[in-house]
């Protein structure tokens, strides 16, 4: 009787770590105006979700779902960094080529600091107290004090840096989207460690990174997500994901990986089913164009922000694939969670 209650025992823990974690959409938050978005960064101790939308950020209360403020002049905003131990916060302005800084209480503008052309992803560093803006037409990396407020240093990339997250204890890595390679940059160095060849990835895109155990999570345009050491470089797994993807991340409290695919319209989430096995678990419906997303770790719920579409409007030599237009006052954060 005895080993047929350890059997029954074995096979429900089997079933319950075999079954999909359930995540779906919860509800959907209407933020409107107009233009469009990249990046958004939660601040889940202070419960406040940064929002890049065009020329501004807007900030939301992730209790209340609310609105509460606005970080304005922010052309060509891509990606928000926070540096909560400073009570600052700051913004890469692609179109100006510049970094805005902000008082994370009153949302009040502090300044604004040079950067190289077309600041794109940017990442706070605890550990050196550091800011990271990564310029996407100069492949170079600007390194601000974040107390100070000043640039300290210029570091020369060897392609397109796209996406960046910092593991808190002095490394900081970005995707080389055109290279199809990860760097580590030492944070307290201010120079490259390492570079690292992601194939089979083509173009990754979005990072995430589950900093205890040393992994990062990033999203190709092939269709895949690469999971790697972030110790060594090596390509630990290669599950696939949707089509469309810019953004990826971890959630430490459910150890899953996720990748927003703006293509098709879906949420990837990846899990460990065995040491070192990492394979797709679910793949969650969101909504077309939502590829770019943020994790909030108190609740454990997924923002991903999106609108309706309209045509995109006539090809022409400057641009040929000119992107749909977007329908006015449609804008959007679908959030998911189980």
């Amino acid at each position: 009787m005895r080993q047929r209650f350890v059997l029954l025992a074995l096979l429900s823990a089997a079933a319950l770590s075999a079954a999909p974690p359930g995540y779906h959409v919860i509800r959907k938050i209407h933020l409107g105006g107009e233009g469009f978005w990249d990046y958004l960064t939660a601040d889940s101790e202070a419960r406040r979700l940064y929002v890049s939308h065009g020329t501004h950020v807007m900030v939301v209360d992730l209790d209340t779902d609310k609105v509460v403020g606005d970080i304005p002049d922010t052309q060509g905003v891509h990606g928000i960094a926070v540096a909560a131990d400073l009570h600052r916060g700051f913004v890469s302005d692609g179109r100006t080529n510049d970094v805005t800084i902000f008082d994370l209480k009153t949302l009040s503008v502090i300044g604004k600091v040079p950067a190289g052309t077309n600041p794109d992803s940017i990442v706070y560093d605890p550990a050196s107290k550091r800011v990271f803006a990564f310029n996407g037409r100069s492949s170079s990396a600007t390194v601000i004090d974040a107390a100070a407020g000043t640039v300290l240093s210029a570091i020369p990339l060897a392609g397109k840096p796209e996406y960046t997250t910092a593991d808190g204890a002095g490394k900081v890595y970005v995707n080389l989207e055109d290279k199809s390679q990860v760097v580590e940059i030492d944070s307290l160095k201010m120079a490259v460690t390492n570079t690292w060849p992601l194939a089979p990835c083509e173009g990754p895109s979005g990072m995430g990174i589950d900093a205890a155990h040393h992994r990062l999570f990033i999203g190709c345009h092939n269709r895949m997500m690469v999971v790697v050491d972030a110790s060594s470089g090596k390509v630990l797994a290669t599950p696939p994901i949707g089509p469309g993807v810019d953004g990826n991340g971890f959630d430490p409290g459910g150890g899953y990986g996720f990748s927003a695919n703006g293509g098709d319209g879906t949420l990837t989430v990846v899990g460990e089913t065995a040491p070192g096995k990492f394979e797709v678990v679910e793949s969650a419906t969101t909504q077309r164009g939502a590829r770019t997303m943020a994790v909030d770790l108190k609740t454990h719920n997924v923002y991903l922000p999106t609108a309706e579409f309209g045509p995109p409007p006539e090809a022409t030599a400057e641009n040929p694939r000119p992107r749909p237009t977007v329908v006015k006052d449609s804008f959007t954060l679908v959030v998911v969670g189980r």
